[in-house]
């Protein structure tokens, strides 16, 4: 076997796993929050919590706050994941998106400066981010039960396993050894720079809030189901601190 088919077909069985697993999940019940694991989230949640105001929020809040330093680091990070969105963007069958991410991906990187400069929306293209847990929504696939994972934060079932899965079918992982990882350490900045630009919301909820866990939770998945086309009616709201599993 070839050395390319190997990650070939390694990627294609994580994804026909994921598919599985995430298949057995609880179905989606519109307007309601599938905590079932609330009391080990929170300690997540806690712990996230002092990593981002012992570490984290300091390093991007001194190193990016958010100017253009943090601008840039960001727009080349978000280039690099381009490749991946396109991969997603096949999978889904959205074949135009695909077409839109291929340009995207090129004017940047060519008149962008590697990535470092977002000329494709200056030019007026579309963007189009996607990752596989939206691929395994597109393939019916229900959210789950909600998670806060450790370091990364806010997630679901469903949106982990398309997170696992995305790594593998990154094209930017056929790269050489040396290349491969200074595209995760620019990907780790941009993630930086993000919570540096985006330090005002950000503290809110984490800082602010009467219950920061409940916030986020609910900010995350209200977020989450919008960009996948989940739009909730007036009927279907969720008070964040309500206990979904009180009788």
């Amino acid at each position: 076997m070839s050395q390319t088919a190997r990650p070939l077909r390694s990627a294609l069985a994580l994804c026909l796993m994921g598919a599985c697993l995430a298949g057995c999940a609880t179905p989606d019940i519109p307007g309601t929050m599938n905590d079932p694991i609330e009391p080990f989230n929170r300690q997540v949640h806690a712990f996230n919590r002092a990593i981002d105001q012992n570490a984290l929020r300091p390093i991007a809040v001194s190193t990016t706050g958010g100017g253009e330093l943090g601008a840039r680091v960001s727009d080349f990070a978000e280039n690099l994941g381009k490749p991946a969105d396109i991969v997603n963007n096949i999978l889904q069958l959205r074949l135009i998106k695909a077409t839109e991410n291929t340009l995207r991906f090129g004017m940047n990187t060519v008149f962008g400066l590697g990535g470092l400069y977002d000329v494709a929306s200056a030019a007026g293209m579309p963007e189009n981010d996607t990752d596989f847990g939206e691929t395994l929504h597109v393939w019916g696939i229900p959210e789950g039960a909600y998670l806060e994972l450790p370091f990364i934060g806010p997630s679901t079932e469903r949106d982990f396993v398309g997170a696992i899965v995305d790594i593998v079918i990154d094209p930017l992982n056929q790269l050489p050894r040396d290349e491969r990882l200074a595209a995760t350490a620019a990907k780790v900045a941009g993630r930086i720079a993000d919570r540096g630009r985006y330090s005002d919301l950000i503290d809110s909820t984490l800082y602010e809030s009467a219950d920061s866990y409940a916030q986020a939770r609910l900010l995350y998945l209200q977020n989450r189901r919008f960009e996948l086309g989940q739009s909730a009616s007036e009927d279907s709201f969720v008070d964040p601190y309500e206990d979904p599993y009180a009788e």
